[in-house]
């Protein structure tokens, strides 16, 4: 999918049990998949099963639909297949009605680079499509007007196409999901801690990602591990990062990968979740997960935002967790104490950093040290061998090297996680035996 040829005109609405109904993330939904908003209409009232707002206000959408001149209704709820049906009955000829939902996966088609994302991006618009598909055949059954309004056109055979190729896309996103477990073995097999950026949608993980690896030659990347991405964007929008980005970076004595992943989003229905689930991955299984708010939102934002990351991560997540309250260069100090109290139980000993500017980037750094799995000192005695040099210069790659004394023997001294201590043990093993 692509960011279409023409700025469409669109009215965006929205329903509220109670309260007033805020637009403005819609708003920026609907801007981010490239809408210039013609208008917008909401209403407070319990949902109507028919129409989802009243009638007359449906009406009266209409009437700003045909006004404006606009193409397309955006609702920032989600409505059931009959419910779309019959809006659409109501709005002008060929005039589209898109749910939040279909909205959002309309936006990670434009933002799709990797087969992996168009995968994803498929596997949710067709999740989204079989129950309007089935709406669509019993409506057909009764006869209704053809066109199905806002549901599109029907096709007797789509609902077992779409069940099909749902298979199919899960077979192959499992297997690509293999490959990437197999890569991340690797990378930890080669000495590295991996960390991983979590957080909802424009709380500045990208920016991040790019503090904490600034201070390293990003081509380094090149010879070691090809795979990563040297950049990512760092945009005030919506969206910007739909598949992972790596970056290495320098912690104390470690080497890490950093991954940046896609944005969580507030109220977002199971099957669109699962939809992505692989994209989390990267999250689930990191030895270190950074949980990045936007410090400068109102305390119950931000709570609701923690609530809804938590709720995604904890499902499966088995690796710590730090909060790192971001943006500190929009806020005085006085009112980030005063959001830390307030967030202490959802987010216990916090890191307040600004990523633009580089603010307590230091901090965050110890702490990620702090919280990553122990290294395991060892004290190795090797024969001087031609081999040997070569283990010497694997570990120096691998591990933290305090001390190597050259004499008769080898005596080398080093950290470095388990695994590599384990592996070095087995080869200098081998050495021994070899030698004896």
């Amino acid at each position: 999918m692509t960011a279409r040829q023409s700025t469409e005109r669109a009215v965006v609405a929205k329903r509220v049990d109670s309260g007033t109904a805020a637009t403005t993330e819609i708003r920026e939904l609907t801007r981010a998949a490239g809408y210039e908003i013609a208008g917008e209409i909401t209403q407070t009232r319990t949902e109507d099963p028919a129409y989802h707002m009243g009638e007359g206000k449906i009406v009266r959408l209409s009437n700003v639909v045909a006004r404006e001149e606009a193409t397309v209704v955006i609702f920032d709820n989600q409505l059931g297949p009959y419910q779309t049906y019959n809006i659409g009955n109501k709005l002008p000829t060929g005039v589209r009605v898109i749910d939040r939902f279909r909205l959002i996966i309309e936006i990670f088609g434009q933002r799709a680079q990797t087969r992996k994302a168009q995968l994803q991006v498929e596997l949710a618009e067709l999740r989204y499509e079989l129950p309007r598909a089935e709406a669509k055949a019993s409506l057909a059954k009764r006869d209704e007007r053809p066109g199905f309004m806002g549901l599109g056109e029907y096709d007797e055979s789509r609902e077992e196409d779409i069940k099909k190729q749902i298979a199919r896309i899960n077979d192959e996103l499992e297997s690509i999901e293999e490959t990437e477990q197999h890569r991340r073995e690797q990378r930890r097999e080669s000495g590295f801690d991996l960390v991983a950026l979590a957080g909802y949608t424009n709380a500045g993980k990208s920016t991040l990602l790019r503090r904490l690896a600034a201070d390293l030659d990003i081509d380094e990347n090149e010879d070691r591990h090809p795979d990563l991405d040297t950049t990512a964007e760092s945009e005030d929008r919506l969206f910007t990062t739909l598949g992972t980005t790596t970056r290495r970076a320098e912690v104390g004595k470690r080497e890490i990968l950093v991954t940046d992943t896609v944005g969580f989003i507030q109220d977002l229905p199971h099957w669109l979740v699962e939809s992505f689930k692989s994209t989390l991955d990267s999250v689930y299984r990191a030895d270190l997960v950074l949980l990045v708010v936007d410090v400068s939102e109102s305390v119950e934002e931000i709570r609701e935002k923690l609530v809804t990351s938590h709720d995604t991560l904890y499902e499966r997540n088995e690796a710590p967790i730090v909060t790192v309250l971001n943006k500190t260069d929009a806020v005085d100090d006085e009112e980030v104490e005063r959001k830390k109290a307030a967030l202490s139980a959802l987010a216990p000993n916090p890191v307040a950093v600004s990523a633009a500017e580089g603010t307590n980037i230091d901090r965050l750094s110890q702490r990620i040290d702090d919280e990553l799995p122990d290294y395991e000192e060892e004290r190795l005695v090797l024969p001087m061998t031609d081999d040997t040099m070569s283990l010497v210069s694997w570990i120096h790659d691998h591990a933290h090297v305090e001390s190597v004394d050259y004499g008769d023997e080898v005596i080398i001294e080093f950290e470095a996680r388990p695994a590599i201590v384990e592996q070095s043990r087995a080869r200098a093993g081998d050495l021994v035996g070899a030698s004896a």
